[in-house]
């Protein structure tokens, strides 16, 4: 019999810190609260306690994607972490989540795509599946901590970034769920945004450190503003055009959660209705890798689909520039 990989259930999760757009214009010194509600639609964000690291994010989310599909930790083949702020730089952040999930039997690795990295999970989490018969049960998640990694004199990326993690659970069914990925990448602009210290580029040695402080997160060249708006749209036709999709038969678009204003512009430059997405940019922030699953987790929270039947279409687009998308067909 062929095996389809499905999506069987979903979770996430954000700190209990709520940090307010008044907060950070204390911190930062100056008002950045109404430019960024107007031009970006983020209101507030979650940050971690000092106590807590992304392998916790990763774990609760990851909780409640196994609640929900109604297994356990050790019923799962494979556990795929995507980061770009794990807890080490070696080893991976997927042991220390299987051992703080107490899922024993799972093989596990990271992805660092940036934030395209869950997408990018999800795509290898679904081929593995379809692929390996012994399997059942594949664990995708994605962790986020940057605010481990701001600068607070950086009004650029202070008020942007967010904590959080998103998780589902895929296992294997006669139906296809998974329908179709794209990815597309422009690497000339690696070093346009990142944290560029702190690895092997530049370790964190007494002189790197005197010369170019903490690891933080920075843009260091800009982008063509038009970007996202070239980009996206080739990157999701592509996907589609291998599923013999178009844009009309998606019933939820779920796209990089970092500005409001793009998603916006990119649905009306495909013809698309506003009500066809979901965003929680405005309360959580940007919270990276994880960000599209953690807004389909809140839409299904929230009563907004998808209902089984309805075609998902997951767009994201990270530093590097990285770019991934995936189709899938809801079946639960």
């Amino acid at each position: 019999m062929t095996r389809y990989a499905q999506i069987l259930s979903t979770g996430s999760y954000v700190p209990e810190r709520i940090v307010t757009n008044a907060e950070i214009d204390e911190i930062l010194g100056e008002s950045t609260s109404e430019w960024l509600v107007q031009n970006v639609g983020i209101h507030q964000r979650h940050w971690m306690t000092p106590g807590q690291t992304t392998s916790d994010l990763v774990k609760l989310a990851s909780q409640k994607a196994i609640d929900q599909a109604g297994i356990s930790p050790e019923d799962i083949d494979l556990l795929i972490v995507s980061t770009d702020t794990p807890d080490y730089l070696s080893p991976g952040t997927s042991v220390v989540v299987q051992h703080k999930l107490g899922a024993v039997n799972a093989g596990c690795y990271d992805i660092n795509s940036a934030c395209a990295g869950w997408v990018t999970a999800l795509d290898q989490g679904a081929r593995f599946l379809a692929t390996e018969t012994t399997a059942n049960y594949v664990l995708v998640s994605g962790g986020y901590g940057m605010s481990r990694f701001l600068d607070y004199n950086d009004k650029k990326t202070a008020n942007l970034f967010a904590d959080g993690a998103g998780a589902v659970v895929l296992g294997a069914g006669d139906q296809p769920g998974f329908l179709a990925s794209n990815f597309l990448a422009k690497g000339e602009y690696h070093d346009a945004l990142g944290i560029y210290s702190g690895a092997a580029y530049r370790p964190c040695t007494p002189e790197n450190y005197q010369e170019f402080g903490k690891p933080v997160v920075q843009f260091v060249k800009k982008f063509p503003k038009t970007f996202n708006t070239e980009y996206w749209p080739k990157l999701m036709q592509g996907a589609l055009e291998k599923a013999n999709l178009t844009f009309d038969d998606v019933d939820l678009f779920l796209m990089t959660q970092l500005n409001l204003r793009t998603i916006e512009y990119m649905l009306e430059l495909i013809s698309q209705p506003i009500e066809k997405t979901h965003w929680v940019m405005d309360k959580w922030g940007y919270t990276g890798s994880p960000c599209v699953a953690m807004a389909l987790d809140d839409a299904i929270d929230h009563g907004k689909g998808p209902n089984p039947g309805d075609i998902v279409l997951f767009c994201t687009s990270g530093g590097g520039i990285s770019m991934a998308a995936s189709i899938w067909r809801w079946v639960i």
